[in-house]
């Protein structure tokens, strides 16, 4: 699955696996208790400046709730992180497609999935870092208190959005991965 470029296409899914995923909210309050106990891994994953961070919008925002990024403009939302150099995300739109990127922490055996649900209202990009540690009863990382494994970010989809087509490819160096996801637009075919 590896392009000639050394990136690494991704297969983005289509089929509900887990329907309880997410079912506990990670609240501002906990958020921080956890940061201020974690390691270097969670901070790089949720630290300012990511995608994953719940406080990258300018106020807390559970990473596990979809949020309507397109519906933002990245250069106002986005400008004093990148006046300080910490901002590792971008997304901007064509006639074409919704185009996302991103940097993502490479931390452990980083496991990016790609999800998008089964009526194409909402992308997920998720990943775990740990995958040692004891999980919840049912054995799936992503239910309980699913920031001590790994990390997530849902995003609602704009409604032209043609999820079912949209490509993911993940390249990687020594201390980044670069995500980046194209989403075309229904209508873009019929566009001259």
């Amino acid at each position: 699955m590896t392009s000639s470029s050394g990136n690494l296409k991704l297969e983005i899914y289509t089929d509900e696996k887990t329907p309880g995923k997410w079912s506990v909210p990670l609240g501002d309050e906990v958020f921080r208790r956890f940061l201020n106990g974690g390691g270097g891994s969670e901070k790089a994953v949720f630290g300012e400046g990511s995608l994953f961070s719940p406080f990258l919008f300018g106020k807390y925002f559970d990473p596990s709730d979809a949020f309507p990024l397109w519906e933002f403009e990245a250069e106002v939302l986005l400008a004093s992180l990148r006046s300080l150099g910490q901002c590792r995300v971008d997304w901007s739109q064509t006639d074409q497609a919704y185009v996302l990127k991103s940097d993502l922490p490479v931390v452990g055996r980083n496991n990016v999935q790609v999800y998008v649900d089964v009526h194409g209202k909402v992308m997920e990009i998720s990943g775990q870092w740990n995958s040692n540690k004891k999980t919840s009863v049912n054995g799936d990382w992503r239910s309980g208190r699913w920031w001590e494994h790994g990390y997530v970010r849902r995003l609602e989809l704009p409604g032209d959005a043609d999820a079912k087509n949209s490509e993911a490819s993940l390249s990687n160096n020594d201390d980044y991965s670069y995500l980046e996801i194209r989403i075309p637009k229904i209508n873009s075919k019929n566009k001259s």
